[in-house]
């Protein structure tokens, strides 16, 4: 049994996460390399970039060879009992009701 799917897809996604501390990183080096122009907070949309670049190249990688696992089962509940019929305790319908 594998332990992670190996397609592209699941490749580029499991990028992500090291793509964004890398980029988090490069940001706050330029910041102190190059004092307040290459601010961190100035900067930060770089960040949403590269997660909207990832998410792109993911989406047109090819999903062949993916390990999907497999659904479970899905049991139905048992179906509720009903309860057993009432008999009107008015015996002329309609009226007093």
């Amino acid at each position: 049994m594998s332990i992670r799917c190996n397609c592209q897809r699941c490749t580029i996604r499991g990028l992500m996460g090291p793509t964004i501390v890398v980029t988090v990183g490069v940001l706050f080096l330029l910041g102190q390399l190059r004092g307040g122009y290459f601010e961190f907070w100035h900067t930060w949309p770089v960040i949403l970039i590269v997660i909207g670049l990832i998410s792109l190249a993911s989406s047109f990688a090819s999903t062949e060879g993916h390990d999907a696992a497999p659904a479970a089962p899905v049991v139905a509940p048992p179906a509720p009992v009903a309860p057993p019929p009432t008999t009107p305790s008015n015996p002329y319908e309609g009226q007093g009701q």
